[in-house]
């Protein structure tokens, strides 16, 4: 007969991370644990590309294109890079898209254990902390050009001012943790993106504020960057769109995303560059 006891150490009480866990009971499921061989060349592989936060009064907004490229490739025109972590936060993926997205549901479940295991859900700090502490272990696949690079953003239900609870935290590959403030772009075209928002951007930003600005930025990105993906009107591809607010986590509807892009395609057949911003305040 079959022994369908669970091993020891599923029933001693342990630590509140399961990524800790995991590393203790079965390593060779973590993203960062694989087997590689520093002297193989890095194998070719899917990556993603860009993502935008922007927050203002309500909360934050996060959306992401949706091309993921392997070298001079298109290898997929409808990956999906921005995912709810928890009922208050956001995470998008940029860089080695297969680990990116195993590296995301881990912190889910990181995230979803420790609120079981301590009867409380982790400050907004915490849990940007734990998606460092998951980057950093991935590290040694970094170095090896399998590099995960994440945008955070969440509602801060501890913020002492509501009107500021939105915010954004960035990383780089060790798992250094950066806060960015109004908003913040990675991947390939984010430098593209980060323009465009660093002219549109304006403090008395509503969500649809928000949410149109971070669609200008991701076209002003795949104008100016192959590797990001602009809206597919032959398709129906569109930027995906998460909003957080007081409220919790909300994916904007496919349908209301696509009529905001079509705007804004039709917007860009008369004005290549967009809007342009006012030279003096108003």
């Amino acid at each position: 007969m079959t022994d369908l006891r669970f091993p020891a150490g599923f029933m001693r009480p342990g630590t509140s991370s399961f990524a800790d866990f995991l590393a203790e009971q079965a390593p060779d499921l973590l993203p960062s644990r694989r087997p590689t061989n520093a002297a193989l060349p890095v194998p070719e592989a899917p990556h993603g590309t860009t993502i935008v936060a922007v927050a203002h009064a309500g909360g934050v907004v996060m959306a992401g294109d949706r091309r993921a490229t392997m070298g001079s490739y298109i290898a997929q025109r409808d990956i999906e890079k921005v995912f709810q972590a928890d009922d208050y936060s956001t995470v998008g993926i940029a860089g080695s898209a297969g680990i990116a997205i195993e590296l995301v549901r881990l912190f889910q479940v990181e995230l979803e254990h420790y609120e079981k295991i301590e009867g409380t859900v982790l400050s907004l700090d915490g849990k940007a902390n734990r998606l460092s502490m998951l980057i950093r272990n991935n590290l040694a696949m970094a170095m090896q050009g399998l590099a995960v690079v994440p945008l955070f953003a969440g509602y801060d239900l501890d913020a002492d001012d509501p009107a500021r609870a939105g915010r954004i935290f960035s990383y780089d590959v060790t798992g250094g943790r950066y806060e960015e403030h109004s908003f913040h772009s990675v991947g390939s075209g984010s430098v593209f993106a980060r323009g465009a928002l660093k002219k549109t951007y304006r403090e008395s930003f509503t969500e649809a504020d928000a949410v149109l600005a971070s669609i200008n930025a991701l076209y002003d990105a795949a104008d100016d960057d192959s590797a990001t993906g602009g809206p597919d009107l032959t398709r129906g591809i569109f930027p995906v769109v998460l909003a957080v607010t007081a409220e919790g986590v909300r994916k904007l509807a496919e349908g209301d995303v696509a009529g905001i892009t079509q705007a804004v395609v039709e917007e860009r057949m008369a004005n290549p560059g967009g809007l342009p911003a006012p030279l003096r305040p108003a």
